[in-house]
């Protein structure tokens, strides 16, 4: 016989399930897509009103709105997001004036730049450092480094702008997939984020630590006057960056509210792989805490961005009706 006393069932108290609060229903289901008759529209409104698919929805909405506001949507993103190819839909949406301001780590500029000037990026990281070869590349800093020393004592650009200016001068092969030639085509802020020691053009002779330190100081106090607008409204989208720009962000959104601004009331969502402190913290829930709203979706950014991207399009063209 067990020493062990067991609860008695028996006296356990039901309710009926017609009056318990559900989450889900029927209504909320996906709709199976027809490859005949269906539109990308229709496979979005066909997508479950549940989680993420529900969350993205209400990140679309919020972009259109605060656009349809004049309200900003600053891009933040890491290097990540120029490996995998999206470039052309970040500058797509420039272009249609749905993204108003980017800021990114410095190694994005970095992809950004060795692409635009020779059309190949991101190195065998685990190969080359055997020998001492990792982030060696000559030509990629040489052309960030000298630019930003002489950017530094010759006027008062930015990072990002200084390389949009020299890739623009020196006609970049590849230009037309340069984000931050694109930006400075397109008059939208842009701004470059650096961490000195994180970057591979840190560690070449042609390193000039406190031009660094001075271009990427300018972009802070670019982004920290971007932040003031986010008074009332806007979007801040935190894309595959789970370090340098969460923190950087915070810091710029209090210069704004320091001096004055009223920076309440607006969406943040991080995209990432997976779940991170920073972006948790910093993105999401600290900025939104008296007023906003946050999210944080998981996936692939070769897959989330352009699906996030057509549907804002899609929706955009829905309102207007254009063909």
């Amino acid at each position: 016989m067990t020493m062990h006393r067991r609860a008695d069932l028996k006296s356990v108290k039901t309710v009926s399930i017609t009056k318990r609060k559900s989450k889900v229903s029927p209504e909320d289901f996906a709709k199976p897509f027809d490859e005949l008759n269906d539109s990308f529209s229709s496979f979005t409104g066909g997508l479950p009103d549940i989680l993420a698919a529900k969350d993205l929805r209400a990140i679309t909405e919020a972009i259109l709105r605060s656009r349809r506001r004049k309200k900003p949507v600053l891009l933040m993103m890491g290097a990540h997001v120029i490996k995998v190819g999206l470039a052309p839909v970040i500058i797509d949406l420039l272009r249609r004036d749905v993204i108003t301001a980017v800021a990114m780590n410095s190694a994005a500029a970095i992809h950004d730049v060795e692409t635009a000037m020779w059309g190949h990026t991101s190195e065998d990281v685990a190969l080359n450092m055997k020998d001492g070869r990792f982030g060696m590349a000559r030509e990629t800093g040489e052309f960030i480094n000298t630019t930003l020393a002489r950017a530094a004592v010759g006027g008062d650009d930015g990072y990002a702008e200084a390389l949009a200016k020299e890739l623009i001068s020196r006609k970049a092969p590849n230009l037309a997939v340069s984000l931050l030639a694109s930006c400075f085509t397109c008059g939208i802020p842009a701004t470059v984020h650096a961490a000195i020691g994180a970057d591979i053009v840190h560690q070449q002779p042609t390193m000039n630590g406190a031009a660094t330190g001075e271009m990427t100081f300018r972009d802070f106090l670019s982004l920290a006057e971007t932040c003031k607008g986010l008074t009332g409204g806007g979007v801040v989208l935190n894309v595959g960056s789970a370090v340098i720009m969460p923190e950087v962000f915070l810091k710029a959104l209090t210069v704004a509210r320091n001096l004055g601004a009223d920076a309440r009331g607006f969406t943040t969502a991080v995209f990432d792989m997976n779940m991170q402190y920073r972006p948790t913290m910093n993105v999401k829930l600290r900025p939104t805490q008296d007023g906003g709203e946050g999210y944080y979706l998981i996936g692939h950014h070769e897959i989330m961005f352009p699906l996030l991207a057509a549907m804002i399009k899609s929706r955009m063209r829905s309102k207007t009706g254009s063909r």
